[in-house]
């Protein structure tokens, strides 16, 4: 099997961003986006997904956070359809519920060649610290675009809104993970009657 690594680049006028990838890592961790929030969230893909990360980013967090937050979902997208390759092998579809304390959620992804978001997730308070909560399905939707795969996330149930958050971002690198491994039964085909993804 080729190694699935990818290094992206994206350079705007509003941010610098560099991700590495290994999607068959052991969960090492390298992220300074200059948002600790999501910094905490990428670790928790990170880990839970087995994913290597190595994200460097600057932006005009000047203004506020949004272009950095966005623009890391987009090379982190672009990074996983590179490395992802012709996708022949891989179980394609993969589904996580994950609980922190009263926080309940479900992510379920399809590598499926087509961007599509549900996001059915209500936070219990706007900002956690100085972090704007609407951010994260601008992260999500950016990864979708780029990676090209169906993304539905959903909290089942939570009062505490970093735990939401934290399970959704768990839920999402268990999710990541099945879908991406390599299923010896399929051999080099590709998970798809379509003949493409």
């Amino acid at each position: 099997m080729a190694d699935r690594k990818a290094t992206i680049k994206r350079d705007t006028l509003e941010t610098k961003i560099q991700v590495s990838i290994n999607l068959d890592g052991a969960g090492n961790y390298n992220v300074d986006t200059g948002v600790p929030f999501l910094d905490h969230m990428l670790d928790q893909v990170a880990r839970h997904g087995l994913i290597d990360l190595d994200i460097k980013a600057k932006g005009d967090l000047h203004i506020d956070a949004h272009h950095t937050v966005e623009d890391v979902g987009i090379t982190l997208g672009q990074a996983f359809a590179e490395a992802i390759g012709d996708k022949k092998g891989i179980r394609r579809y993969g589904h996580a519920y994950v609980p922190l304390d009263e926080a309940l959620s479900r992510v379920v992804i399809d590598f499926s060649g087509r961007p599509g978001l549900e996001y059915g997730v209500e936070y219990t308070r706007a900002r956690v610290g100085d972090f704007d909560m609407d951010l994260l399905s601008e992260f999500f939707q950016g990864f979708i675009n780029h990676a090209q795969v169906t993304l539905h996330i959903d909290n089942i149930r939570g009062k505490n809104a970093h735990h939401i958050a934290e399970t959704v971002f768990k839920a999402f690198g268990r999710a990541v993970r099945m879908a991406i491994e390599m299923d010896e039964r399929m051999g080099d085909t590709l998970p798809s009657t379509k003949g493409s993804l």
